[in-house]
């Protein structure tokens, strides 16, 4: 008996398996847990799953069959989750939000941006002919692009979608949030400078910057997945950025679960 528990639990896990890669997916992923927990609350019949010590869980908003799951923060962290819920769930699209910093002199915490195109900004290499790059490397070898652009279906739904949800005013005013498409760059680093943020707002023409955005992306783009990374500003990302980020978090999580919802909601 003790030799079948095991072979009946493998066949349980694929027939887990199978039911989702035969069924529409959508990938929902977040690198905080109040995002994420804002969003499994609204789910229909939710399951957990466990895969390599990483929670997923699945169930519907609205029409749609979704799984979920808590990146945690960092690049590696993000691709691995990223990577496990492709492989595990094989989702049709992926959908990533959570909180940023600003770097737009235009946007105030708040505020949100969807990534029309995301970069990483802590990455640089030196080509073989002397020149510097920002352009990543597949396991295959070949050269990624510097800036991964999001499925335009999803961006045109998000701009869309944007329009129509009832965002929490930001604390302190009585003004919704401004919503912009523009360009997230990512890094390993909690950016708390202003002389950084005037650095990436040259070099990459940066809207937000965060830790995890361009890492989702980069999978996506090398699995041929569909991708779109959202982010509600929690800060500026300058000197004052976690005292803004404790001030703002929250209600920067809820626009920002609130948009997902949306989203996923009209498709």
């Amino acid at each position: 008996m003790k030799n079948l528990f095991p072979v009946l639990l493998l066949i349980s896990h694929l027939a887990f398996s199978q039911q989702y890669k035969t069924r529409p997916v959508t990938g929902l992923l977040g690198a905080f847990g109040a995002e994420v927990a804002l969003v499994k609350q609204s789910l229909k019949n939710p399951k957990t799953v466990v895969v390599d010590g990483v929670s997923f869980t699945t169930g519907r908003i609205g029409k749609q069959q979704v799984v979920v799951a808590e990146t945690g923060i960092g690049k590696v962290n993000a691709a691995m989750t990223t990577a496990l819920m492709l492989n595990h769930f094989r989702p049709e699209r992926i959908l990533f939000t959570g909180i940023a910093g600003g770097t737009n002199p235009d946007l105030q915490p708040g505020d949100i941006v969807i990534a029309r195109q995301t970069a990483h900004h802590d990455y640089q290499s030196i080509t073989m002919d002397r020149k510097p790059t920002r352009q990543t490397y597949s396991l295959s070898g070949k050269v990624n692009p510097a800036f991964f652009l999001a499925d335009s279906v999803m961006l045109s739904r998000a701009q869309t979608t944007a329009r129509s949800v009832a965002f929490e005013p930001i604390p302190l005013t009585t003004r919704p949030p401004t919503v912009i498409t523009g360009i997230v760059v990512t890094g390993d680093q909690f950016i708390s400078s202003a002389e950084k943020v005037t650095q990436l707002r040259q070099a990459f023409n940066a809207d937000a910057t965060e830790m995890e955005g361009a890492a989702v992306a980069q999978v996506c783009y090398q699995m041929q997945v569909p991708h779109l990374v959202i982010r509600s500003l929690s800060d500026r990302a300058d000197d004052n950025a976690r005292n803004d980020m404790l001030s703002f978090y929250q209600t920067a999580a809820r626009n920002s679960a609130k948009l997902v919802l949306a989203i996923v909601e009209g498709l």
